[in-house]
């Protein structure tokens, strides 16, 4: 008897619906019921990035998706990966490598093959699974888009799978979202869209019945489920548009260290900061102007998809002069990639990868960067070097994701000890920090998710300040897989599973 691999797409009516965390929630569900699932999105636009076993650069939500999944992720759940670094231009990444950088039209006129590549991974994963769980992105129903979009219902039809449409109701106006996305597709497309889910709902569901009774009406189609807001789940966001809604959210606690994260106009992988936001002896703050820095024990620099660009900024802002008022306070600065690189005395770009030309820096650290075309991208096994955040201790992983090299700075200390991927257990350094201990950088991506950096990184703060109040750092990992569980079990309760099921087939 032949196993038929099913297919399940999940679109939104707009950015920042939902769909990456129902996709992640409905992988632990299905899983949990012995399915083998796997997560894909054909083509993602995002800056939070993800690095595989074998060096390939993913969107980190596909990657999130597959470790709700329970499997280890694959460049192929996320064949064509888009980088925004202008209002102009995107990287583009191609099953895990950069193939150039493109603006729409030429971009437009790699479709055949970008199709190729989606084609290709899609089949290749269907023909190991039982349930392909894929995501869309954006809206399906753009106008100027959809004749050339590769990641809604091209996706639809090649995986001939319904689609449930996704709004988000915290933003207001999800029911004309919903029933203009549905007028403004095409008649076939329109017929895949068998139901809705109403996202990010606050209150009582049952007041929702009349407009509810009006959609279904109107369209012919059941609303399959109201999600409750799920506050507090401590999973990575994709879309830097979240971290509006975790500045609103956020309150600084008594009794615990501010660390107060840059809001860079290009900021990347802020997923780097989550770990820390889950830490209970600390309150992460993203600050967009200078003022949001007092108080903070620690100001990190986070990485840039364009640094000449975001350094510009920080000076035109006046971040350069209130980091240095913070440093003359008794603070500490750090800077992660591309904010190592801002914290040094010059940044060149030779060959215009980015924004072309040269810049000084914030001369906080005595090391120059130029970027380079060949990119960097690697998974490391660190481990602490000699100096104030402490010697030995546990190994942990990270990864790399940079474009450049940092030279200098050989009168510092050191961080850590990392061995890449096939050296062969050959050692390097990475990372620096300054004599008087208060200012260092890395190029480690992921770094905090091991429980061992934040204490080391906790302990050091409490030497140069208040201490944060004594508590054990939690296991990052189980707090992730504790949010998958919880996503889980919120999409069991409030979705009409026994519908979805018959959709699948199952």
């Amino acid at each position: 008897m032949t196993t038929v691999t099913r297919a399940l797409m999940i679109q939104g009516t707009a950015s920042h619906a939902g769909k990456s965390l129902i996709v992640a929630g409905l992988c632990r569900l299905f899983l949990g019921e012995g399915l083998r699932v796997v997560p894909f999105k054909s083509q993602n636009m995002a800056l939070n990035a993800y690095v595989t076993r074998d060096g390939g650069e993913m969107g980190w939500a596909q990657a999130m998706q597959a470790e709700a999944a329970g499997i280890e992720p694959r460049v192929e759940m996320n064949p064509v990966l888009l980088k925004p670094q202008s209002d102009q231009g995107s990287q583009v990444i191609v099953l895990g490598k950069v193939v150039g950088v493109a603006g729409a039209q030429d971009y437009y006129a790699m479709t055949g093959r970008l199709w190729s590549a989606v084609r290709e991974s899609y089949e290749r994963l269907a023909a190991e699974a039982d349930l392909v769980l894929i995501e869309g992105a954006g809206n399906p129903a753009e106008p100027n888009l959809m004749d050339r979009d590769i990641a809604n219902m091209a996706v639809a039809r090649l995986a001939r799978a319904p689609v449930l449409l996704v709004g988000d109701i915290d933003r207001g106006g999800v029911f004309g979202s919903l029933l203009g996305t549905l007028g403004l597709l095409r008649p076939s497309d329109r017929r895949r869209v068998r139901g809705f889910i109403l996202n990010k709902f606050r209150g009582d569901a049952a007041l929702l019945a009349p407009a509810v009774e009006f959609l279904e009406r109107k369209t012919g189609r059941r609303v399959l489920g109201v999600v409750p807001m799920l506050p507090r789940l401590h999973l990575p966001e994709e879309d830097s548009v979240a971290l509006e809604e975790v500045e609103r959210d956020r309150r600084r606690e008594p009794g615990r260290v501010t660390i107060a994260v840059v809001r860079l106009p290009h900021i990347a992988n802020f997923t780097d900061f989550s770990p820390l936001e889950a830490e209970p002896r600390v309150s992460v703050v993203y600050a967009g102007r200078p003022a949001a820095l007092a108080g903070a024990g620690l100001v990190i620099l986070p990485g840039s998809k364009d640094t000449i660009a975001d350094l510009r900024f920080l000076k035109a802002e006046g971040f350069d002069q209130a980091l240095a008022d913070h440093l003359e306070r008794g603070g500490a600065v750090g800077g992660i990639c591309g904010g190592f690189q801002m914290l040094g005395r010059s940044v060149a770009d030779p060959h215009g990868i980015e924004s072309g030309g040269e810049e000084p820096g914030l001369g906080l650290l005595p090391v120059t960067t130029v970027l380079e075309p060949a990119k960097i991208t690697r998974r490391v096994v660190a481990r602490f070097l000699p100096g104030p955040w402490g010697d030995g201790g546990p190994e942990w992983e990270a990864y790399e994701i940079h474009m450049g090299r940092t030279l200098g700075g050989a009168a510092l200390t050191p961080l850590f000890a990392v061995r890449r991927e096939g050296s062969g257990g050959v050692e390097e350094t990475d990372g620096l920090i300054s004599r008087d201990g208060r200012v260092w950088g890395t190029y480690l991506h992921g770094c905090f998710d091991a429980p061992s950096v934040r204490e080391r990184l906790l302990t050091w703060l409490g030497r140069l300040g208040p201490s944060p109040p004594h508590a054990t750092s939690p296991d990052y990992r189980k707090v992730r897989e504790d949010g998958y569980d919880s996503l889980a079990r919120a999409l069991r309760a409030s979705l009409d599973l026994a519908a979805i099921r018959a959709l699948i087939g199952r």
